[in-house]
C-alpha cells in the first residue's frame, strides 16, 4: 500500500509508459485545473496541453515514481516547440536549439491529483533544469498553466512578457510564458 511517507524514485521515461502518462495526464488535467479554469476552459485545455512523444525519443522526459507506480512527469527540450502535445492543435518546431543563445524548453509537466504537494513538481524541474544545464543551456523557459503558475513562481520562475491565451473555438485558456537562468 502507498503511503505519504512512500519513497520517491525517478528514471527517463520509456515509450512503454505511454498509456500511463496519457491516464497521469487526464487526471491532472481535470483536476488540478479545476480552481483556476472554467468547466469549458478545461475541456478546451486538451486541445493545447499533453505530451509531446519525441521528448520520450529524445531521452529526456522524466517520470517519478511511488513504488513502481508513476505520479508525475515532466521533461525538457532542446527543440524549439515551447508546448502541446501529439493531439493538441499547437504547432511542433523539431528544429534543434542553440544552447549558447537559446533556452531550452521545460515541457509537459504534471503530477497526479492523488500526489500533489509533495515536491515531485519540483523534483521534476529540478531533474529538467539539471540535464539542460549539463546540455550546455543557460536559460529555460516554459508556457504555465494557471494551475502551474505557483509551483513555477516558488522555484524562480519569472513571467517573460504578457500572459497570453490560446484561443480554442472560441474558449480562452489563459497560458503564461516564464523563464530562469540556470
Amino acid at each position: 500500500m502507498i503511503t505519504p511517507a512512500s519513497p520517491l524514485a525517478h528514471r527517463v521515461a520509456r515509450l512503454d509508459d505511454l498509456p500511463a502518462l496519457h491516464a497521469l495526464m487526464n487526471r491532472a488535467i481535470a483536476e488540478l485545473q479545476k480552481p483556476f479554469l472554467t468547466p469549458e476552459q478545461i475541456e478546451a485545455s486538451y486541445k493545447v496541453m499533453g505530451l509531446d512523444t519525441q521528448l520520450v525519443r529524445d531521452g529526456t522526459y522524466f517520470v517519478i515514481e511511488c513504488e513502481g507506480v508513476i505520479v508525475g512527469c515532466g521533461g525538457w527540450s532542446f527543440r524549439a516547440t515551447l508546448f502541446g502535445g501529439d493531439a493538441s492543435i499547437v504547432a511542433r518546431d523539431t528544429q534543434r536549439l542553440d544552447p549558447a543563445t537559446d533556452a531550452a524548453k521545460v515541457r509537459a509537466m504534471y503530477t497526479d491529483p492523488a500526489y500533489t504537494r509533495r515536491g515531485i513538481g519540483a523534483a521534476i524541474l529540478s531533474l529538467c533544469e539539471g540535464a539542460a544545464r549539463a546540455a550546455g543551456f543557460r536559460r529555460v523557459e516554459l508556457m504555465a498553466t494557471a494551475a502551474g503558475v505557483p509551483l513555477y513562481r516558488a522555484v524562480g520562475y519569472v513571467p517573460a512578457g504578457e500572459g497570453t491565451d490560446a484561443d480554442i473555438n472560441g474558449v480562452k485558456v489563459p497560458l503564461l510564458r516564464m523563464t530562469k537562468a540556470i
